[in-house]
């Protein structure tokens, strides 16, 4: 099955890093088992949680950041590929309904195709497995 893609399959593998990458400091966020508490100082009933403000959230969000811009700048095909390309990974279609399944994505996309990828569970692997159930 040849398939000719408006998108690259490297462009669709730096996204699925970009998603690995995203997701492992999310997941690092989470463990530190810090991030989230809020610390009250017990005398005052006030918060007495001290961070660095935007410095220390600016590196987690960086790279997520990046991502949904790099998605957001998308064309039209480009982005329907690419919601097509994880679907496909994901198991909704198979490979040979690859041309189905990005003219799906191309009439159901409403809004922000990244906040839709961006809110997928397993992202970088739904990528991956679509570029490998391609053969691309």
């Amino acid at each position: 099955m040849d398939i000719d893609l408006t998108l690259s399959a490297d462009t669709i593998r730096l996204f699925a890093q970009k998603a690995r990458a995203v997701a492992s400091s999310l997941e690092d966020t989470f463990e530190d088992g810090h991030e989230g508490d809020v610390e009250f100082d017990a005398e005052t009933l006030e918060e007495a949680h001290s961070h660095d403000g935007l410095a220390e959230e600016e590196d987690d969000d960086l790279s997520s950041e990046e991502l949904r811009e790099l998605i957001e700048d998308l064309n039209v095909d480009e982005a329907a590929e690419l919601v097509a390309i994880t679907w496909i990974g994901r198991g909704d279609f198979e490979a040979e309904d690859f041309e189905q399944a990005v003219e799906e994505a191309r009439e159901r996309a409403v809004g922000s195709t990244a906040t839709y990828l961006l809110g997928m569970p397993l992202l970088p692997d739904h990528m991956e497995a679509g570029l490998d159930a391609l053969d691309l």
